[in-house]
């Protein structure tokens, strides 16, 4: 068993699945805490005794023995007995800790500061963005003020108050000053003695256009300096602070290609924002514009669009003018491979506003904007079962075709894909929806849809089982993602190499979990909470129901689980577990349809499964009925996120208990 110690917080460890491990108490924890301060070294059992007692009792050494007997059996549970530690081991006159150099929090942070010091801005940037959230709170926190643990915890605090300044540095590198604002200024108002801190802040600042705001950091680091430790600032804050006032030109020429690009991007926006003083309309388009670019760049981008989105929206149908208002709805075609809405009120208006548009724009005139609407239309009302989605789906890719307009056509496909979920055992089709977008985007290069069609075919060929080639769109969709910098890509892929893991059969549970549970840190700030809620639970209980059939264990039977909107699905195998089974039925008699999405045949498997485990009749001849068209894929495959396995084997299952229950009704009868 891989076990991962933590000390950037709380002295704690975990088991390959990420658990915690029981250490015991206190002690326990210090003698772990200080032969990981060791750093493998050996640690003699007369010294532990001195750093864990003022006035060490006779017993002391026993009790030493003792704790590191127990810490040996949470971190090596499966050692036969008798069997020499490979972990904490005796040597000499003492112990030692043997764990890999990645096994520490501490010691990755510390490789991670230093590589990052070696790499480009923008890569520098995420590793170390990566390392600091490492932290939970101060090193070796309950054991910081002792003697033995006072240097190591200062050093690692140093350390990370160093990587804070080089990430806003970075920062600064790759033109995100205004990003670099907030945390500098918590820093220095934590860390007030600090001169780089505040150097880089006052550059950020003036980087954004506050040039005040920048001489009064300088002027109130100044302050402090000279009141609190009676020095002046020292070398780089006077000339920061001379620049600053002759508007040197270095000030806004940042390092290296990332730089360039960022001081082309400022210069421009300044012109613009100079030169187009007025006109609402070309500012709207040009939003518009900036909003879809923004939305594919990351988590916090996607966040930042929502409301200004609907803002824009709204300022159009305020102009009156329509076929401006067509031209803000439909110029924001994001491509979108989930098919649960992020946002279904806010999904909900825009489909509203559109289809006042489109009634609004005189018949036969500005079709390429009323093919966009449709399109908003289509993608927009995604999940929501309504009959309009289909059909502006089909209207949008008719206009579409006969204009011969490549994007346009392509945001149409993404509508008609997001409306082909009417039943199960549709992933040929989809199939077919993604390799044209693939081809019509690499012809026109049309990047963000080439990579929708690779992520469609990868979700297709998983669904048909046909992993080499959905290995090959997932990787070609990294591929375009790092080239592009389209970062939420590798979101979905690698939830589908979870998936991939999972569908094998091969790899052992506790690999499988591991893997789901690291795809899930890549929800945490993706700004897909459609996607995000409920997901991490789901992929566990349809591992467990594989893996350890018939029913989920552990932290799944939990009343505190929280399963987003597949809750009504997984009630009833919960209860189950619990052996709850009267509950579990009356649960299953409650639980509606699935919704028409990628999780269809997924969602009435687990409704298949409660329903053999309960024996309800009717719930499993609907279940066989829905299922019965996806016989040759493999059930919630086609989601690119989790597998239950051959749909099949399910209807196999159901036929079986439908046979079994007939069987005993017709003999019940005879009696």
């Amino acid at each position: 068993m891989r076990v991962v110690f933590g000390v950037l917080g709380p002295v704690t460890a975990w088991d390959g699945n990420g658990d915690a491990l029981a250490l015991k108490g206190p002690r326990h924890r210090a003698v772990l805490a200080r032969l990981i301060i060791a750093r493998r070294r050996v640690v003699p059992v007369t010294a532990l005794v001195d750093d864990l007692w003022t006035d060490p009792l006779p017993g002391a050494v026993g009790a030493v023995r003792t704790f590191v007997a127990a810490l040996r059996r949470a971190l090596e549970p499966g050692r036969p007995p008798r069997t020499p530690a490979r972990l904490l081991v005796t040597e000499g006159p003492g112990y030692a800790l043997r764990a890999d150099p990645g096994a520490v929090d501490a010691w990755r942070f510390e490789r991670a500061v230093s590589a990052a010091a070696t790499l480009p801005p923008r890569d520098g940037l995420a590793r170390l963005a990566e390392a600091l959230e490492w932290w939970r709170g101060p090193a070796y926190a309950e054991f910081a003020d002792q003697p033995w643990a006072r240097t190591e915890s200062s050093r690692l605090a140093e350390l990370r108050l160093h990587a804070v300044e080089r990430q806003a540095e970075a920062r600064l590198a790759v033109g995100l000053a205004a990003e670099a604002v907030p945390d500098l200024d918590a820093h220095v108002a934590e860390h007030p003695w600090r001169e780089d801190a505040w150097r880089l802040l006052a550059l950020a600042l003036y980087r954004t256009g506050r040039q005040g705001d920048a001489l009064a950091v300088l002027r109130r680091a100044r302050t402090l300096l000279v009141q609190e430790l009676g020095v002046d600032p020292g070398p780089p804050l006077r000339r920061l602070e001379a620049d600053i006032l002759n508007h040197a030109g270095h000030l806004d020429l940042a390092s290296g290609p990332d730089g360039a690009a960022a001081q082309v991007w400022t210069q421009a926006a300044a012109v613009y924002d100079r030169t187009v003083t007025s006109g609402p309309r070309a500012r709207l388009e040009s939003a518009v514009g900036l909003l879809r670019s923004l939305a594919v760049t990351g988590g916090a981008g996607l966040e930042a669009v929502r409301p200004h989105r609907l803002a824009a929206i709204a300022a159009a149908e305020e102009l009156g003018d329509v076929e401006l208002t067509a031209r803000v709805i439909g110029a924001y075609d994001v491509p979108a491979i989930w098919t649960r809405s992020d946002d279904p009120p806010q999904a909900a208006r825009i489909v509203a506003a559109a289809e006042r548009t489109l009634a609004a724009v005189p018949p036969g005139t500005h079709e390429a904007a009323r093919a966009g609407l449709l399109a908003t239309i289509a993608v927009e009302s995604r999940g929501t079962r309504s009959a309009r989605g289909p059909q502006a789906a089909r209207q949008a890719e008719e206009i579409a075709r006969r204009l011969d307009d490549p994007a346009l056509l392509a945001f149409a496909l993404n509508g008609v894909f997001m409306q082909t979920f009417h039943r199960a055992g549709l992933a040929p089709h989809r199939d077919r929806i993604g390799a044209e977008l693939i081809a019509l985007s690499t012809r026109h290069d049309l990047v963000t849809f080439q990579v929708l069609g690779h992520l469609i075919r990868l979700q297709a060929r998983g669904a048909l089982a046909d992993f080499p080639e959905a290995d090959r769109h997932a990787a070609a969709a990294d591929r375009l993602a790092e080239r592009h910098e389209h970062p939420l890509v590798g979101v979905f892929t690698r939830w589908y190499r979870a998936l991939r893991l999972a569908a094998t059969e091969r790899a052992p549970a506790a690999e499988v979990e591991a893997a789901y549970r690291d795809a899930a840190t890549r929800l945490d700030g993706a700004g897909m909470p459609g996607l995000e809620h409920g997901l991490l639970p789901l992929a566990l209980l349809c591992l467990r129901l594989r893996y350890a059939p018939p029913a989920p264990a552990d932290e799944l039977t939990d009343e505190l689980t929280d399963w987003g909107p597949y809750e009504p699905w997984a009630r009833p195998l919960v209860l189950l577990a619990r052996d709850l089974p009267a509950e579990a039925a009356a649960a299953l008699r409650d639980v509606p349809d699935p919704p028409r999405d990628l999780l269809f045949e997924a969602l009435w498997c687990l409704t298949a499964r409660a329903a053999i485990a309960v024996g309800d009749r009717e719930a499993m001849e609907r279940a066989h009925r829905e299922l019965t068209p996806a016989a040759a894929e493999l059930a919630g495959a086609g989601s690119g996120l989790i597998t239950l396995g051959p749909v099949s084997r399910h209807l196999d299952d159901l036929a079986a208990a439908l046979a079994h229950d007939g069987t005993a009704v017709r003999s019940r009868r005879a009696r």
